[in-house]
C-alpha cells in the first residue's frame, strides 16, 4: 500500500522512532506532493503533532497561497505561514542554476532559526518525491540535504504518478492539480530575479488563466511574455488572442508571443545542468 509505505517513511525518519512526542513541521506549497505529504502525516501522526509551514514572499503568487489554505483545512492540518526574504540574497537574485538551493536555503534557515522551539518541532519534512530526487535540475534538494529535512516520499520509493493516486485515495482537491513552480523559474537564468518581474508574472498569468486553459507559464523576456500552454490550450488562446494580448500587455510586457511547444518543464534549468554534466 502507498499510505503504508510513506507513512512507515515519515515515522522511520522521526528521531523519537514513533514516540507521542514532539512535532512534525512540513514545508508546504498546496502542491500535490507537500499536500499528498501533509494528509499522509496527519493522518499517522495526528493533526496536533502536524504542522504545515508555508513560507510567503513575492514569488508565491497570491492564488497559489489561497489554494494551499483551503487545502490544509480540508486535511485538518494546522498552517503556520513564514515570511522569508529569499529577496535578499544575492546568489537567489543572480538567478544562476542554483536558485532554487537560495529560496529552500533560506526557507529552511528561517524554520530552524525562528520556530523549531517555538512549535516544538523535532524534525521537518517536505514533499521531494523519488523522480524528482532523480533530476539533476533540483538544487532545493542540495539544501534540504544541508539541513537534515526528511524527504518521505522519496525514501519510500514514490515517484510522480503514485503520489498522484495517493493524492486521489485520500480524497486530496488538488490530486490532479499541475505542477506550479514558483514564479522565479519564469526568468531566464542570469537575468536577475526582481519584485517587479515575479509580480509581472503573476498578474500575465493570472491573465492567461482567467481564458479557460489548464495550465500556463510565463516566460518573462524583458518586453516580451512568452506564453507556455498545454498543446491542447493553444488554439484556445489563438481564440482570445485579443484578450490575451490586452491583458498581458496591461502588466507590462511590450510583445507577446505564443509558445507552439506547450508547457515545458524545467525549461531553463535543465538545459544549463545537462550542459554542465557533458562539461564535467
Amino acid at each position: 500500500m502507498l499510505f503504508d509505505r510513506v507513512a512507515a517513511a515519515i515515522v522511520e525518519g522521526l528521531p523519537t522512532h514513533g514516540s507521542t512526542t514532539g512535532r512534525l513541521g512540513v514545508a508546504y506549497s498546496g502542491g500535490v506532493d507537500s499536500a499528498t505529504l501533509l494528509a499522509v502525516a496527519v493522518r499517522t501522526l495526528g493533526a496536533d503533532r502536524v504542522v504545515a509551514l508555508l513560507g510567503i514572499s513575492p514569488s508565491l503568487a497570491a492564488s497559489e497561497r489561497a489554494l494551499a489554505h483551503r487545502v490544509a483545512d480540508n486535511i485538518g492540518a494546522e498552517v503556520v505561514e513564514l515570511e522569508t526574504h529569499e529577496g535578499a540574497r544575492a546568489g537567489y537574485v543572480a538567478n544562476g542554476p542554483d536558485r532554487c538551493f537560495h529560496c529552500k536555503d533560506e526557507l529552511f534557515s528561517v524554520i530552524s532559526d525562528s520556530i523549531v522551539d517555538t512549535l516544538g518541532l523535532v524534525a521537518v519534512a517536505y514533499g521531494e518525491n523519488a523522480d524528482d530526487a532523480r533530476r539533476p535540475d533540483r538544487p532545493g534538494s542540495r539544501a534540504a540535504a544541508e539541513h537534515g529535512v526528511l524527504r518521505p516520499l522519496a525514501a519510500a520509493g514514490v515517484g510522480k504518478e503514485e503520489v498522484r493516486a495517493l493524492a486521489h485515495e485520500l480524497g486530496l482537491a488538488v490530486a490532479d492539480k499541475p505542477a506550479a513552480p514558483c514564479l522565479a523559474s519564469r526568468i531566464p537564468h542570469h537575468s536577475p530575479v526582481t519584485a517587479e518581474k515575479l509580480r509581472q508574472v503573476e498578474q500575465a498569468e493570472a491573465a492567461v488563466r482567467a481564458v479557460g486553459v489548464s495550465d500556463c507559464r510565463v516566460r518573462h523576456h524583458g518586453e516580451i511574455a512568452r506564453i507556455e500552454v498545454p498543446v491542447d490550450d493553444l488554439a484556445l488562446v489563438v481564440e482570445r488572442r485579443e484578450d490575451v494580448l490586452r491583458a498581458v500587455r496591461s502588466a507590462g510586457f511590450r510583445f507577446v508571443a505564443l509558445d507552439l511547444a506547450g508547457i515545458q518543464s524545467g525549461a531553463f534549468t535543465l538545459p544549463l545542468v545537462q550542459l554542465g554534466e557533458r562539461r564535467g
